[in-house]
């Protein structure tokens, strides 16, 4: 990966758009050279876009809208997703550890192999995600709503389940 950074989309304090982004993979030949560290993404519109590989370390982006998006071994440990929306989104091999997704929608989303430890998943619609062998050690997981979903193999070590809705949930293998 590239440690030159445009800093023309650094530290501002208008979130991007997606033009903005789409701009920026085109400049930067595709996800997977896009350090965007702390990007300022509150609320964009970034649905079903090719972010495989992305690093949006401590990105905020709540409220935005992630609906079936490549985000296949993004990095995103930090991020702010609060209320963001990632139906059917692909994060498989994507690192959310200590990201807040707190009321963000997951259902349906491939969270396969993730690594969710320690992340804010309060209150968070996980109905029918596949967390097959995913990383929630440490996760606070209260009100979570993972009605239906695979947790086949999953760490929750140390998580809290506190008023979570494991109802039809498949729990095999669970640590």
């Amino acid at each position: 990966m590239s440690t030159d950074r445009d800093t023309s989309f650094s530290g501002e304090e208008t979130p991007l758009t997606r033009k903005d982004v789409e701009r920026l993979l085109q400049m930067q030949g595709g996800p997977e050279q896009m350090d965007r560290r702390g990007l300022n993404l509150k609320g964009s519109d970034l649905a079903y876009l090719n972010l495989a590989g992305v690093l949006l370390v401590g990105a905020d982006l709540a409220g935005a809208n992630l609906r079936e998006t490549d985000l296949t071994g993004a990095d995103l440990s930090g991020a702010n997703l609060n209320g963001a929306t990632l139906f059917g989104t692909i994060l498989s091999q994507a690192n959310l550890s200590q990201a807040t997704l707190s009321g963000a929608n997951l259902s349906e989303a491939d969270l396969n192999q993730a690594n969710l430890s320690e992340a804010n998943l309060c209150g968070a619609n996980l109905r029918e995600a596949s967390l097959s062998e995913a990383n929630l050690s440490g996760a606070r997981l209260g009100r979570a709503n993972f009605w239906g979903a695979n947790l086949s193999k999953v760490n929750l070590t140390s998580a809290d389940l506190n008023e979570a809705d494991l109802s039809g949930a498949i729990l095999n293998d669970v640590q």
